[in-house]
């Protein structure tokens, strides 16, 4: 045991006993010298003695910095050659130190004065509080205790920057990716990646897109990455409809892989290619397109020949009569000249066949065809040779409908206008803004 010191552990002397032997051995070593370790020793003799042991001595013991006393803090030096108490200097100590959750302590005597402890952590943890803690002299640390808390986001590492062309004759692309996944530097558990934008496999638009990762751990610690999908659309530069025709695109007009097709209004013709793509070397592919006017050859052998050059290009109102003085072949033209603009809109060539062979005259606006062709004409799509009649004869060479009397402009437009190629063209030429005011 430290700072011990063995007394007899009997009751002091009666007062007159103690007074005797005074008188006999009052200056005579009496005790054995009293050693207290950590400790110091400060007797008096009785009556100015010179030996510090005599019969009646009395110590007072005190103990050194960092150490307390236990037993009595004076002795006297009895009778029977013993000191009155057991006395011990004991090292001072502090309250055991709490374990920090998620880090500890290395200490460098226990609890002990004077003993000095540091607190560490964990992986991913940070200290708080006072990293050295030391055992003082009033039993006490000198800071209060440190803790471990996770102040560190977690990490997460998002895919560099993705740089994508858009698909042909799209003005998008299909842009995947791996879903980046957190990683907790504390206890590695985290809260579910929150996206922001656009999720991989999604087609994105043209564009510069951001897209962000968010995952939270459970100190509520937030851990972000970003970058960005960059959509770029090839394009080949906007081409316009050809003078006295019409230009229907696909996608956007003019982007990779975007087709341009072209025609003409009736009484043209297209000259160059009917269809343009954009290509991968931003250049379109054929030659531009233009519509000349149709040049209709009345110099062909045949009827049949005659009929072909109008093939899918125009509609044709053969109006036939035997005399150019028939009252409805002079009505009817009349008529016909005030919807001029409804005729071309339909793209309707007016055919007339005047008088009877060999005195038959056919004519195509200012072309005059010979007798022998006009009357293969009349023929080949059985025309009465004797009577007003007309026929309307579609692109494609059918005979649609035949009248005998006179039939209204708005009647004959009508009935154009159910036609299934008419209705395409009524499209195109809504998107072009050509009407007919009257």
């Amino acid at each position: 045991m430290k700072g011990v010191y063995t007394g007899s552990g009997d009751s002091p002397l009666e007062d007159d006993e103690v007074g005797s032997l005074h008188t006999r051995y009052k200056d005579t070593p009496w005790c054995s010298p009293i050693k207290v370790k950590y400790g110091d020793v400060y007797c008096r003799a009785p009556q100015g003695g010179y030996y510090k042991t005599a019969l009646g001595t009395r110590c007072d013991i005190r103990c050194r910095k960092g150490y307390e006393l236990q037993g009595s803090s004076q002795l006297i030096c009895q009778s029977n050659k013993r000191w009155s108490d057991k006395v011990i200097c004991k090292q001072k100590r502090c309250p055991t130190l709490a374990m920090p959750a998620n880090g500890g302590f290395k200490c460098v005597d226990g609890a002990y004065f004077n003993s000095r402890c540091e607190y560490y952590c964990s992986p991913g943890y940070t200290l708080k509080g006072e990293r050295t803690v030391t055992c003082m002299d009033n039993k006490a640390w000198s800071g209060r205790p440190a803790s471990c808390v996770d102040m560190e986001p977690p990490r997460i590492k998002c895919p560099s920057v993705k740089e994508r062309i858009a698909e042909p004759n799209k003005l998008t692309v299909r842009v995947s990716w791996e879903t980046p996944e957190g990683r907790d530097t504390a206890d590695g558990i985290l809260t579910d990646v929150i996206l922001k934008g656009l999720p991989p496999g999604s087609n994105f638009p043209e564009g510069d897109h951001k897209i962000e990762y968010t995952v939270y751990d459970r100190a509520e610690n937030k851990g972000t990455c970003k970058f960005r999908v960059k959509v770029r659309v090839k394009r080949c530069g906007k081409l316009n409809a050809p003078e006295n025709g019409y230009m229907k695109c696909s996608s956007d007009g003019d982007n990779y892989g975007a087709t341009c097709e072209f025609s003409c209004i009736g009484g043209y013709e297209l000259q160059g290619s009917p269809a343009r793509v954009c290509q991968s070397n931003l250049a379109w592919s054929g030659t531009e397109p233009t519509c000349a006017a149709m040049n209709v050859n009345v110099g062909v052998r045949t009827a049949a020949a005659l009929l072909d050059q109008f093939y899918e290009k125009r509609r044709l109102l053969i109006v036939s009569t035997p005399t150019a003085r028939n009252l409805l072949y002079r009505l009817q033209l009349g008529m016909l000249q005030q919807a001029q603009c409804g005729l071309d809109l339909r793209h309707i060539t007016v055919v007339e066949l005047v008088g009877v062979f060999p005195t038959l005259i056919g004519r195509i606006g200012a072309k005059i065809m010979p007798p022998a062709l006009a009357l293969q004409l009349r023929l080949l799509l059985r025309i009465p040779l004797y009577s007003f009649s007309m026929v309307l004869v579609d692109k494609h060479g059918m005979d649609k409908e035949r009248y005998v009397s006179l039939v209204m402009p708005v009647a004959l437009f009508n009935l154009i206008d159910t036609f299934p190629l008419r209705k395409e063209e009524m499209i195109l030429q809504a998107e072009m803004g050509q009407t007919c005011n009257t």
